[in-house]
């Protein structure tokens, strides 16, 4: 009885052992962090190494981190409102959250430092307005003067 089996798995080059990379049809493929404007953010041929494009990516993963942590704070259900369109209101603001969520992991597994940096730091600015506004809500409503 044999064992040998191929389990359709693809070889990797010698070249692509050393420097953490596959080459999949000329298109280069990273397995750690790198630093750099060569590379591809969701859409195949964006940021397409121009600086310019790279940049406007990064402050669109940052932006989508923040709305993430901006959409976790759910919109609150007013008396009187029916429980089906509440509930569907919810569902809709969290399937956009969820959405937005996936987006921002699709784009950290570019395994760019860069976009690693700016998604972490738009969770963290998310999260701090987030936060904020809760603590001045809690803070203005126990006393009329607002502290900043």
């Amino acid at each position: 009885m044999s064992h040998d089996h191929d389990h359709g798995t693809m070889p990797m080059s010698p070249d692509s052992m050393y420097n953490n990379s596959m080459n999949m049809n000329d298109m280069a493929m990273h397995m750690t962090f790198f630093w750099g404007k060569d590379m591809t953010v969701l859409f195949d041929g964006w940021p397409n190494g121009r600086l310019g494009m790279y940049i406007l990516a990064l402050a669109f993963v940052f932006l989508l981190a923040v709305a993430v942590e901006i959409l976790t704070v759910t919109p609150s259900i007013k008396p009187g409102m029916r429980p089906l369109s509440g509930s569907l209101i919810q569902a809709a603001v969290y399937a956009v959250r969820m959405a937005l969520a996936y987006l921002v992991m699709l784009s950290v597994m570019s395994f760019n430092l860069g976009i690693f940096i700016v998604a972490v730091a738009g969770h963290t600015v998310g999260y701090f307005v987030v936060k904020y506004r809760a603590i001045a809500a809690v803070s203005w409503a126990a006393d009329d003067t607002p502290k900043f």
